[in-house]
């Protein structure tokens, strides 16, 4: 693998510290299915860093939220122009909470797709630790993050928009993806993590929108792609006792990934991080016989 190329939007869980193992596997999965399984398709893409970091000839990048497949059109679409508006917001004047306050407020009310796209940009890099977060009304409601200097992404920027050319940009549900797979494609798939805690409310946990039912749903889906349509599918998520029976008809590795685990950030730990391989009977087979 080349050298990383890094996301250029903060999120929270992204994939950048373990693309390795992941494309590793991805790369494994398409060597299994052969020549036709030129797609990968990522039904959670987040800020895209498996994406940015693999070498399919087509790529399906899939997210639930609006504004991020909206940003990454806008950017896709029109980089110079795209780049050089949203530079304008990257200034001193600007790294004010009066000011991010104002423009989350313009944010909220612009019905203008490209309007959008710059301001998600700005209140990305501007807003507390990256986050993004909306309200039950749809309200955009993540505080002012006070950086000394906001970094502006842009080589990280014309970076994703040169390989945006190869990528279909959709924003729809995960069932919906699945139900569109390509013939042969490989799939990696990075929902919402189960929690770790047992103290985690379900409650409030399934108000982010992706409850226990959907993470034993994708594992089904997973499980019906790769038979019906021969698609190899990569799901990571914790390791945990709910997780493993989820996952129980998938090939599963186990990762150890440093997690913070006290605000002040000085208390780190190693978690078990799981990685569920599901492969068509087909792929099991070339694996069994490659691995004697």
């Amino acid at each position: 693998m080349q050298k990383k190329t890094r996301a250029f939007l903060k999120w929270a869980g992204g994939k950048y510290s373990l693309v390795e193992d992941i494309a590793k596997r991805l790369d494994q999965a398409q060597e299994l299915t052969g020549s036709s399984a030129s797609t990968l398709v990522e039904p959670f893409v987040g800020a895209g860093s498996v994406f940015l970091n693999t070498d399919f000839k087509h790529y399906v990048l899939n997210d639930i939220n609006a504004d991020l497949i909206n940003l990454y059109k806008e950017l896709a679409h029109a980089p110079d122009e795209f780049i050089s508006d949203a530079r304008k917001l990257f200034c001193e004047l600007n790294n004010d909470a009066d000011v991010y306050y104002g423009l989350r407020a313009r944010f909220n009310e612009s019905r203008d797709a490209y309007e959008r796209a710059i301001l998600f940009l700005y209140m990305n890099r501007h807003g507390y630790n990256g986050l993004c977060r909306y309200n039950l009304k749809g309200i955009f409601n993540v505080p002012f993050g006070k950086y000394k200097k906001p970094y502006f992404p842009e080589a990280e920027m014309y970076f994703f928009a040169e390989k945006a050319q190869r990528a279909t940009f959709t924003c729809l549900s995960y069932r919906d993806v699945f139900a569109a797979l390509p013939q042969d494609a490989v799939v990696y798939c990075d929902p919402p993590y189960v929690p770790l805690s047992k103290t985690a409310s379900f409650t409030s946990y399934a108000k982010g929108g992706f409850n226990l039912d959907d993470q034993a749903n994708l594992a089904n889906l997973a499980e019906q792609a790769a038979g019906s349509q021969q698609a190899s599918v990569l799901i990571s998520n914790h390791d945990t006792l709910w997780t493993r029976k989820i996952y129980e008809q998938a090939d599963i590795d186990v990762l150890k990934v440093k997690r913070t685990i006290s605000p002040k950030g000085n208390g780190r730990n190693k978690v078990n991080e799981l990685m569920a391989m599901y492969l068509s009977s087909r792929q099991y087979q070339l694996n069994q016989a490659k691995h004697g």
